[in-house]
């Protein structure tokens, strides 16, 4: 399809010489017909022509339905108008864009923030099928949970693999499309992105072996969201550090008949570019759907009364070092109902896994301190490295405590390898990696025996305390900055 017509410029009082424009498919058009709606620059389509161009215009976009992967829905009295007002191209596009949305409201109804769609997990999973995908594999995540709990409760085990981290993920659906020549899907909270670099444009990308798979990436912090200070930078990267790895990405509509556009879209780009593409996930796009997991252990305490058990008995010069997630978040707030201060603890808000390496660091450099890492079983598995490190740094104020709920609590409680009580050991990968004793506790009591014990003990010592899954509805948020946190517990380090 192709059209040709000469089109004088005007701006800011300045003529541009008339310019022949060759404009060629859908696309083109489309595009000319965004500038024409929301540019800043006055146009005047000489001649005849005029009225044949805006007619194509419209006639192209709508045979596309799509401009910029929205729905184009231009109300049928404005359209009329439009066609036969010379006025059109003069109309300032501010102006455009509101009598088009007033004559839609008109129309249609109006729109409001408590009228909107989301996007049924069910529907989506299928949707997904329908473009050839299903293997799926990667990291919970919050905004994710309900589309994740739909596809842990009806996919296959051997369809689904909860990976240690994001970066695993990766390498999985490339040895998965390795074997099938499929495309597997990898989701991923945008927090997780730093840990899938390597393998995405060292393994995955077209310059390499060009293995291609969906990325569903749930996108904390996104810009003009609230979200907490731990998400805001990601956030504002993510559409960044995607294109900067050459990854194409949208963001995924919240109706299906718009996801079903966008997994299009993507199917196109892996089948002929054979590399990966993202879909990011904002807030609430998903209906809720509950999570159906197999029997789970019950255990005496949950993480909070763990948590409880082991500040009653440590002393007042020790320092915690928390992991990310609700653990962190239940030690800020028995602080608060003890009426005691935070400058002895340091919450590891975001860099999940990475609490027990901070706490080394601690450790090593305040030997005279009793260093006690708080770690969770989703946060250890994803970087279980640092036990080796660990073991072989022979840290004798080193304490190690893993609290082990079976499952990602804080992202919708989807299991960990961890809960497999039967054939999963912490403590025989501690003392594997070199810890100088390992222990494991259940009830209350033994939790603050096996605490005064391991604090008198020289580490590097572990200890796996096992509880039930779940937690308060009611946990709120650390009131300090993480500034604040800092400064506090820098501050007790150094003065005591």
């Amino acid at each position: 399809m192709s059209w040709q017509c000469n089109v004088m410029m005007s701006h800011a009082d300045k003529t541009v010489e008339e310019s022949e424009f060759d404009i060629r498919g859908v696309g083109a058009i489309t595009s000319l017909f965004v500038i024409l709606v929301i540019g800043t620059t006055t146009f005047q389509i000489t001649g005849t022509m005029s009225n044949k161009l805006i007619k194509s215009v419209f006639q192209v976009a709508n045979a596309s339905k799509s401009i910029l992967n929205d729905q184009i829905l231009i109300p049928s009295t404005l359209k009329k108008s439009l066609m036969t007002s010379s006025s059109f191209l003069q109309t300032p596009h501010s102006e455009i864009q509101v009598a088009i949305q007033q004559q839609r409201n008109k129309e249609e109804g109006l729109m409001t923030e408590l009228v909107r769609d989301f996007l049924d997990p069910a529907d989506f999973y299928k949707a997904i099928q329908n473009i050839g995908i299903d293997f799926f594999c990667g990291v919970p995540d919050s905004l994710l949970k309900d589309f994740c709990a739909y596809v842990t409760t009806n996919v296959p085990k051997q369809k689904h693999i909860i990976t240690s981290n994001e970066g695993s993920a990766i390498a999985l659906a490339s040895g998965y499309h390795l074997a099938t020549g499929k495309c597997g899907l990898v989701y991923l909270q945008n927090s997780g992105l730093g840990n899938t670099i390597n393998p995405l444009i060292s393994l995955a990308q077209q310059e390499v072996y060009r293995i291609p798979m969906l990325l569903l990436i749930g996108w904390r912090g996104e810009p003009g969201k609230r979200d907490e200070p731990q998400h805001k930078v990601q956030g504002q990267v993510t559409p960044g550090l995607l294109a900067a790895m050459g990854i194409p990405f949208q963001p995924l509509p919240d109706y299906i008949e718009g996801a079903e556009q966008a997994l299009m879209t993507a199917r196109q780009h892996l089948s002929t570019v054979k590399a990966p593409y993202a879909l990011l996930v904002k807030r609430q796009t998903f209906l809720p759907f509950k999570l159906k997991t197999e029997e789970q252990f019950e255990f005496p305490l949950n993480r909070e009364g763990a948590v409880k058990s082991i500040v009653d008995v440590i002393h007042d010069r020790d320092v915690i070092v928390g992991t990310t997630g609700m653990l962190s978040r239940e030690l800020f707030e028995y602080r608060v109902a003890k009426d005691q201060g935070h400058e002895r603890d340091f919450l590891t808000v975001g860099s999940m896994g990475h609490a027990s390496a901070l706490a080394l660091g601690i450790a090593l450099n305040r030997p005279k301190r009793q260093v006690f890492c708080l770690d969770g079983d989703g946060a250890a598995i994803m970087h279980m490295g640092t036990f080796a490190t660990i073991g072989q740094s022979k840290v004798a104020n080193f304490k190690h405590i893993l609290i082990n709920n079976g499952c990602h609590d804080s992202v919708g409680g989807q299991p960990t390898d961890a809960g497999n009580h039967k054939d999963f050991s912490f403590s025989a990968i501690a003392k594997g990696c070199g810890y100088k004793a390992c222990f494991t506790a259940i009830t209350e009591d033994e939790v603050k025996e096996a605490v005064k014990v391991i604090r008198n003990m020289e580490g590097p010592v572990f200890l796996e305390i096992k509880v039930t899954k779940g937690g308060r509805k009611d946990l709120g948020r650390p009131t300090r900055t993480p500034q604040e946190n800092k400064a506090d517990f820098m501050h007790f380090l150094a003065i005591n």
